[in-house]
Formats: C-alpha cells, structure tokens, sequence
C-alpha cells in the first residue's frame, strides 16, 4: 500500500497512505457484523507492528520504508541544493534546478503530510524516525571534530584573538576546510528543521488523542526547577520528546553524541574539540556573505542554500555537547556570539563587492540564533552588535526583494 518504489524512489504520501488503511479499517469492521472475529485486535495486532523496525516475519514497515526514504531521498535531495526548508510554509519545498526532482517535496513534508506520518507511525515509529535522524547528525559531527583537530593550534589563537582584527584575519587565511564545516553544520541544521516538523506533527495528532496526558507531560517540563539534577531533567525531556515537545535540550542528540566518545582522546581534550567547534563555526560566517545563494527571502524567511538552518544546528549542538561535557551552554554560547558578531562586523569593512554581496542577509544569521537560542537574550546581542546594524539589514534585505521581484 505505501507503492514504495527503490529503483525510482517513489513512495504514496503519508495522508494517501492514512486514506487507504481508514477505507480498510471501515471495511473490516463492517464484516465483524456478519463474522465472529476480532477485528480490534486484528487491527492492534498489525498496525502496532507497523510502528517498529521490522514486523514479527522480519519484513521492513511502513516505519521503516518511510525513514528510509525521508533520510535517503528527501534531505539527501536538500543536501544536494535542490530543495529549500522554507519556514514561512513550514514545509521543504522543490528549487528551480536543471535537474527537476521525479516527487514534489512540498506534498510530503508539509503540516498535513507530517500529521499524517504521524497518525501512521505513532510515537514508537516517529522515535524510530528521530533516532535515525539522529544517527546521521553524530556522523556528521565526528567529520567536524577531526577539520577542528586539524586546525586545532589557529582555532586555539583564534579564541583568544577575537579583539585583535588585524591577527584575526591573519590566522583566518591558515584555517582549511572552512567551506565543508558551514556545509556540515547547514546539513545538521537541516536534519533538525526536519526533526521538529515532525515532532510538531507528532505533538498535534497526541493533543487530539491524548490532550490529558500530553498536558501532564507539558506541565512536567516546564516546571522542572533549575537547580534539578541534570541526569532527572534528561529524564524529563526524554519524556517531553517522545510526546512530541521541543526540549531546551535535545535528549535524542545528547545520547547519539554521547556514543561517540573517543578511547584515546580524555574529557578535558574532547571539550576542548567541542569548544574549538563552536569557534570554527562563529569565524567562518562571514565567508557565506560571498555565496549568490546566501540572500534572504523575506517570502521564505530564509535563504535558499538553508543556511538560515544554522541558527538550530548551532543552539541544539551546543546544548548537547556542552550537556556530555558538563560545561556551561550559556558560556560556550555567549563566546560564540562575541566571535561571530566580531567576525562579521570585520565585513563591515571590505571593500569588496563579492566578498560582501550578501553582507546584510548573513548578518540576519545572528538575529536568528538568538532568537532560536532559549539560552542567549536580544540584551547579550546587543552588547556586541549594534542592533541598528540589524535593522538597516532587514530594511535592505527587504528592499532588495521588492525591487526583485518588481
């Protein structure tokens, strides 16, 4: 019934799916009016098995086909710069490409179509989902923990050099592959944007079946005092997570990171790497002002190279990491900022006209972790960027798509 296709990658869409197995379930239960059997059970007996890996002959499920295929066709066709998140629809949406995708991106990750996923998968198969999700962002982050070892001496000055321009910019021509972190952390960004329209999804249909519960659940987290122990709060995310709630920190990522510990590196060098992550990351903005694809859209609310996904890929993978290391997130975030902010001021300053084309739309960048970040405060931002700067930067941006599209 999913009519999944390998050769071609075509699946049916989630709601066309949940149609067909409601017009069965309709059908089957006519029919215990005339025969004596449990449809009910019937029912729980195979849907329940749906919602796993495998079913109990060993076959793949729907939950499986459907990972496999929002993991491995959808995100890998974002990753290839043929579709865009746009978080104005709230939905991946098809690019203008040479090469036109074979499935409209729009009609399978839109609210209906991720509400339906959810109805079909249940809480078991959307943490399935996430898990998987998961598994490809902790691959991603251990490819960014080795660019930081080898650039591990330049990013060390550079932390400490952020208030000195001329020796920034020095130590900044020595960094290699700055381009494949921003690609990286857009790729995680993205893998989260996904993560939290299903986990929206999953939290929509709950509310519908299970508003009591889901309320409980709601109630547990947001009334979890701050001096708690950290290993209970995990507990109570975990819980709020598989209820479909956006945590401050995510469970799921805390635990796919955490099972990537290195044997021959110590905690106090793996915090290190996680710190040096972080600075690699606020020193290499500015290059993306350079990219013709970095302009902001104010119809989408983002850029159509997603790098507007980088504001959750740099909160979440913070938060976890700093949550394995036991340091403190809003520390590591507020340097952050104070590298960032002084990186992309220095732009201010080019001459340049391609190094700076996009100058205005990747200043929104900042704008856009803060207010992602339940850490950071528009106050901490404004103390070390102007926020008229930000302002002239939504008026230009706003400006230019005006004059775009006239």
């Amino acid at each position: 019934m999913t009519m999944y296709n390998q050769a071609t990658q075509e699946i049916a869409k989630p709601s066309e799916l949940l149609t067909s197995v409601r017009a069965y379930m309709t059908v089957l239960q006519s029919i215990e009016n005339y025969v004596t059997i449990d449809i009910t059970r019937v029912f729980n007996n195979v849907l329940l098995q749906q919602t796993q890996h495998l079913d109990s002959h060993g076959e793949p499920t729907i939950t499986s086909l459907y990972t496999n295929w929002y993991l491995e066709t959808l995100l890998r066709q974002v990753s290839n710069g043929h579709i865009a998140y746009f978080p104005a629809m709230k939905a991946f949406v098809n690019l203008p490409t040479e090469n036109e995708l074979t499935f409209n991106a729009e009609e399978y990750s839109d609210i209906s179509e991720m509400r339906s996923l959810s109805e079909l998968l249940g809480p078991y198969g959307m943490k399935f989902l996430s898990e998987s999700l998961m598994w490809h962002i902790s691959s991603q982050v251990a490819e960014l923990k080795k660019l930081v070892v080898e650039n591990m001496e330049v990013l060390t000055q550079m932390r400490t050099s952020f208030d000195k321009p001329d020796h920034m910019a020095a130590l900044f021509k020595k960094l290699t592959s700055v381009d494949s972190v921003l690609k990286r952390m857009t790729i995680i960004g993205v893998i989260l944007s996904f993560r939290s329209l299903a986990q929206e999804a999953l939290r929509d249909v709950l509310s519908c079946h299970i508003p009591f519960l889901v309320s409980s659940v709601e109630d547990f987290k947001d009334h979890i005092p701050r001096e708690t122990d950290m290993k209970v709060a995990m507990n109570v995310y975990e819980l709020s997570s598989a209820a479909g709630l956006p945590c401050e920190i995510d469970p799921a990522l805390v635990v796919a990171l955490s099972s990537q510990k290195s044997e021959n590196i110590s905690p106090e060098e793996e915090y290190k790497i996680a710190c040096l992550l972080m600075v690699f990351v606020a020193v290499s903005l500015p290059t993306l002002a350079s990219n013709v694809m970095s302009q902001y859209s104010p119809a989408i609310e983002g850029h159509c190279n997603n790098i507007h996904c980088l504001a959750k890929a740099i909160n979440q993978i913070a938060a976890a990491l700093f949550t394995i290391h036991k340091g403190s997130i809003e520390d590591r975030l507020k340097e952050f900022l104070a590298l960032a902010s002084s990186s992309l001021l220095k732009i201010g300053q080019e001459t340049d006209k391609m190094t700076t084309r996009n100058r205005e739309s990747v200043y929104l960048l900042l704008d856009m972790i803060v207010q992602e970040s339940p850490f950071l405060t528009m106050d901490l931002l404004e103390s070390c960027f102007p926020y008229v700067l930000l302002r002239n930067a939504y008026h230009a941006v706003y400006k230019q798509s005006i004059s775009a599209n006239a």
